[in-house]
């Protein structure tokens, strides 16, 4: 009754394990290149081979001195847990044979005797075990499915099996009887398709008894070797991976791969993109510091664009109403006007980077502009940067900063067509450009009266 009972219940728990064969696995899709990954899990394999009552672990002690080789068969069902660890149930039969059983030991020597007309044919009605798989390397540079995995394999099973012992013309033919077993084994797997590998082992099975072969002289548990081959097949969706032949070290470098071919692609497109846009920014800058009607006033600050040449016009570029008119038969520049300019120069600042003429210059260049006014002086501005940022940059703030402070000029009553303004960047230096020094002097704006 207890022997019937633990049979169910090894049955059940291995219905158990292969009930779930065809669930589906629980891991989400893929979501981008870098997302979790899916994988077909689960596996069938067949094989067949040699079952021997020699293993490597006889020795000289054995219950028959030599094994006849016999065929075996079998099957299996597995779920890979990780990618070198999975849980396997096992299933064997076949017949397991040996002759000239142990008789006992010389009394002399100590060696050990073999009845010579003697033999035995044990049959495995059924066996079944699960084994915990344990994948010794899958790695692969350039391959994501591995083509060599060796391995090696242990677990608990249970099978009901029974031996006729031959002893000259007798035969004992014993009744079958069941009992647990310990397989261990190694192998090695070889894939040779997506899915598919070849599969090749060596199992030695320790059986919970001593009459296994039907000779209990020994005293010992019996054991008996199966080597074999087979296929194995994964289940699932041919598009993903098999886990336990997935290599990741190959998945992570196609992945850089793909990584820096993209990189180098945006690295392309947002060259050409500057360069378009530098392109389009200097036919912009060329237009806006143009003077398409001649008015002394650049279209950039050209309020009034179109006057006619030679119209007096405000810094904006729009016709002035009365221009006062005042005639000088010398024009003198005195040392008390070069102060007035001087002043007006060191004094000057802009907001950085940028044309912004800052309050504290205004009240220095109200001098110059009455100084315009009085004296109808005519005014050359130059703009001058350092060598920091690109050419077209250091041009385009010159003449901005230039053309700034003629409109603050003409705002206050200059003359706009008695003022120049010209931006030279970093095209003329009066100090050297590698040190911090040098070229806070190079970056300035010239008045020259005349």
């Amino acid at each position: 009754m207890k022997s019937n009972i633990t049979k169910a219940a090894m049955v059940v728990a291995l219905l158990g394990v292969s009930s779930q064969l065809f669930a589906q696995d629980t891991a989400p899709e893929t979501t981008g290149r870098f997302g979790k990954k899916e994988f077909r899990t689960w596996s069938i394999g067949g094989h067949a081979g040699v079952l021997s009552s020699n293993t490597i672990f006889n020795g000289n002690s054995r219950d028959y001195q030599a094994a006849q080789e016999s065929l075996g068969y079998g099957g299996y069902i597995k779920k890979q847990i990780l990618p070198a660890l999975g849980l396997q149930a096992d299933f064997l039969a076949g017949k397991v044979k040996g002759l000239r059983g142990f008789a006992g030991n010389d009394p002399l020597t100590a060696a050990p005797l073999y009845t010579a007309n003697s033999s035995f044919e044990t049959k495995l009605e059924w066996s079944a075990a699960l084994t915990a798989v344990y994948n010794l390397a899958n790695i692969s540079i350039n391959r994501e499915n591995a083509v060599l995995i060796p391995y090696v394999k242990a677990g608990a099973g249970y099978m009901s099996s029974g031996a006729d012992v031959t002893t000259g013309s007798v035969v004992d033919k014993q009744s079958y009887r069941e009992g647990y077993f310990i397989p261990v084994g190694a192998g090695f797997k070889l894939g040779i398709a997506k899915g598919i590998n070849l599969d090749f082992g060596y199992d030695v099975n320790f059986v919970k008894t001593g009459k296994f072969d039907g000779n209990t002289l020994n005293g010992k548990f019996d054991k008996f070797s199966y080597g074999h081959a087979g296929l194995e097949f994964a289940l699932g969706s041919k598009e993903k991976p098999q886990l336990q032949n997935y290599s990741s070290l190959a998945n992570l470098r196609n992945q850089s791969a793909e990584e820096s071919a993209e990189l180098r692609r945006a690295l392309s497109t947002a060259e050409q993109n500057a360069k378009r846009d530098k392109e389009a920014m200097e036919a912009k800058y060329a237009q806006e510091m143009g003077d398409d009607d001649g008015d002394g006033v650049a279209n950039k600050f050209d309020k009034c664009p179109g006057t006619p040449s030679g119209t007096i016009v405000d810094g904006a570029g729009c016709t002035l109403k009365a221009a006062p008119a005042i005639i000088r038969e010398k024009i003198i520049v005195t040392e008390a006007d070069k102060k007035v300019v001087n002043e007006a120069i060191k004094d000057l600042e802009f907001d950085l980077g940028k044309a912004t003429i800052r309050a504290k210059s205004f009240p220095t260049l109200n001098r110059v502009a009455a100084l315009l006014v009085e004296k109808n002086f005519s005014l050359k501005l130059a703009g001058h940067t350092d060598n920091t940022g690109s050419m077209a940059l250091n041009l385009r703030l010159s003449k901005d900063r230039a053309e700034s402070i003629k409109a603050y000029l003409v705002s206050q009553g200059a003359n706009a067509s008695r003022i120049e303004a010209t931006g030279y960047g970093p095209n003329q230096p009066i100090a050297s450009n590698k040190t911090a020094a040098g070229r806070q002097k190079n970056r300035r704006v010239e008045f020259s009266l005349f």
